[in-house]
């Protein structure tokens, strides 16, 4: 695991520490109700390349992207442009996010009547952030690959499937993916970005993707900003992309999707 990493870790670990306490089976099987797979399926059944566009104001390795912005006016925008799913950061010490900015959001989205399906983008470490993010009307969670044990991985993806939420697998390399692959995903996410350097490479899309079950849902995740990356991603076999700072730098957010949708 890379430093920064380790950093973000470490530190979320600690955030979460007040927070923790056992969780019950049947406090998160009463959002299973709700029915799983909503972000699977968005992704699975759009005909066009889909897009998770992310709420996102800063990241360690951009910096300050839109330290003011609304998390909601940017769900609108990206909702205007028929963004399969949203991704909300809710890490607030390296991200600017909120747990908020999600309960506001699924709000907004309630609220349209729209079943846009949301993504808890966070350091998923124990059970109460995932009941944290069925409570606030998340759809789906992220587990990283590299961050997490094994047994953490079964404990979070157990906890996610009670509460009918999809888990988005995120690797980085071949050890990670075959590491993923084992625990039976319905969702992989290629990350092209190297957390220990900060380098961000489609190439391994093209290298990861390809080696993952059709059966499975693929992301392509980082370095995405024109649809030229887009139709890139496409033809290494991603099924979407999650694109966060090139849609919140974007004059016309809307258009940016539609742009990338029809690689």
């Amino acid at each position: 695991m890379s430093d920064k990493l380790t950093e973000i870790m470490a530190h979320k670990r600690i955030e979460i520490r007040d927070r923790i306490r056992p969780v019950r089976d049947e406090e998160l099987a009463r959002f299973g109700a709700r029915g799983g797979n909503r972000l699977r399926n968005a992704l699975r059944d759009s005909e066009e390349l889909a897009v998770i566009a992310e709420v996102k104001r800063r990241s360690p390795s951009a910096g300050d992207i839109s330290a003011e912005l609304d998390a909601v006016e940017q769900a609108r925008r990206y909702i205007n442009g028929e963004a399969d799913g949203l991704s909300i950061l809710t890490d607030e010490k390296y991200f600017g996010g909120t747990l908020r900015d999600l309960w506001d959001v699924t709000d907004f989205i309630r609220d349209r009547n729209r079943s846009t399906p949301c993504l808890r983008k966070d350091f998923m470490v124990h059970p109460i952030q995932v009941l944290e993010a069925a409570e606030a009307g998340a759809s789906a969670i992220l587990l990283i690959v590299r961050a997490l044990s094994i047994d953490e991985l079964r404990q979070l993806r157990a906890a996610a499937d009670l509460a009918g939420l999809d888990s988005l697998y995120e690797v980085h390399s071949e050890g990670e993916l075959e590491t993923a692959l084992s625990l039976d995903p319905k969702i992989v996410g290629v990350n092209n970005r190297d957390l220990s350097r900060f380098v961000t490479d489609l190439a391994l899309s093209e290298e990861l993707i390809p080696q993952i079950p059709d059966s499975i849902v693929t992301v392509s995740e980082s370095g995405i900003f024109t649809g030229v990356d887009a139709a890139r991603a496409r033809e290494a076999g991603a099924d979407a992309i999650l694109v966060g700072e090139g849609l919140v730098r974007a004059e016309d957010p809307a258009a940016l999707i539609r742009e990338f949708k029809e690689a």
